[in-house]
């Protein structure tokens, strides 16, 4: 486990904290006045290897050339200049900190960290973290890298879980879940939702779909994830015979065919790597999902009545009914969407290029 430290006074700055992978929704803005919850689990962090934050430059300042070498391939509205390697962590983590009254931008509902950081070291005055806590972003506290330092404390961190412990503590990532809002007369209010979680994860793996299409039609298994990609597909990708099918594949699922063009599978909650077979069986192009997604696709939830809690005589099981649905079709999250496609070196053709620059025409007709 790991100590944030203030690079200019030494005073700790978090509680112990083990490292994790980078959410795919650590930088979704989800919806109008909605609020999210906090992003990172307590007593985790996680490293946002790009820059991300203030200061931001327009796209038509970025030479082709710097964009590239960045890793980014297709216009975006700005680009970052700010250091790569943030930290995020639960702001309950935070120890010996400071908001900074002057840099608290924001208050649609909270602040929002568009100032640059707010927070500063309650030793030093030392400016080293920015909370962000606004209507529609995820709740959380994005230390400085260029003003906080590591320490390993209590020995080596523990290793990672494998996969099959994963599996066995199947922490399944729900796809529906009410989401609170501000400015009820009565107090937060909510309504029932599609997972903003599921939302960017589907945003991130629709840009790799896209990319491993060829400029064919894709096809995914039945069920829930037809309900959550086939939609845009068919809508973003030309029809016409000889489509490119996409299983499902990874720990504890059958191997997926050996003939299968694309194969979905779970990325690591800890390390973020991507599930790779022991001995791979084709050449099938990989789409990442979080490991909470994955799982509930992989191995989906019926609802069962069973008992919540307590014992019930035998034979007597409780009717409780499932989570509400949500009233709207499946749309992945554009942003990520965006993040995800622009990174990835095949949006340089023509075809798939169009997708990203029409994305507002898309979103004005549902698909995102």
């Amino acid at each position: 486990m790991f100590v944030f430290v203030c690079a200019g006074c030494g005073s700790e700055l978090t509680t112990p904290l083990s490292r994790v992978a980078l959410p795919a929704h650590a930088h979704q803005k989800y919806g109008n006045g909605s609020q999210l919850p906090v992003l990172m689990e307590s007593g985790t962090f996680a490293v946002d290897p790009e820059p991300w934050g203030p200061p931001w430059r327009r796209w038509e300042e970025i030479h082709p050339d710097e964009a590239v070498a960045r890793g980014i391939y297709a216009p975006v509205y700005a680009m970052s200049d700010g250091a790569p390697g943030s930290i995020v962590i639960a702001p309950g983590d935070a120890r010996g900190t400071l908001l900074i009254p002057e840099r608290a931008g924001g208050y649609c509902c909270g602040l929002d960290g568009a100032d640059g950081p707010n927070m500063a070291c309650e030793e030093c005055d030392l400016p080293i973290a920015s909370r962000i806590d606004d209507c529609s972003l995820w709740q959380a506290v994005w230390l400085a890298p260029d003003a906080v330092r590591r320490i390993l404390v209590d020995g080596a961190d523990s290793a990672p879980l494998s996969w099959a412990e994963l599996l066995e503590e199947g922490k399944y990532t729900p796809p529906f879940e009410p989401i609170a809002t501000w400015g009820s007369r009565l107090g937060p209010s909510h309504f029932w939702s599609w997972s903003p979680q599921w939302e960017a994860a589907a945003g991130r793996a629709l840009a790799h779909l896209l990319a491993a299409s060829e400029g064919r039609p894709v096809t995914v298994p039945d069920g829930l994830c037809k309900e959550v990609f086939q939609r845009a597909l068919d809508a973003l990708l030309p029809a016409g015979p000889q489509a490119r099918r996409a299983v499902m594949a990874g720990p504890g699922h059958p191997t997926a065919d050996a003939d299968a063009d694309i194969v979905l599978v779970p990325s690591h909650p800890q390390t973020g790597e991507t599930w790779t077979p022991a001995d791979p069986v084709s050449a099938a192009y990989p789409v990442p999902l979080p490991f909470g997604v994955w799982l509930w696709l992989a191995f989906p939830k019926p609802h069962l009545p069973v008992p919540s809690s307590g014992g019930l005589p035998d034979g007597v099981l409780r009717d409780d009914p499932p989570a509400p649905r949500p009233r709207y079709l499946f749309r992945a999250d554009p942003g990520t969407f965006q993040q995800t496609l622009v990174r990835l070196p095949a949006v340089r053709r023509p075809w798939l290029r169009e997708i990203p620059e029409n994305l507002t025409q898309h979103m004005r007709v549902g698909l995102f």
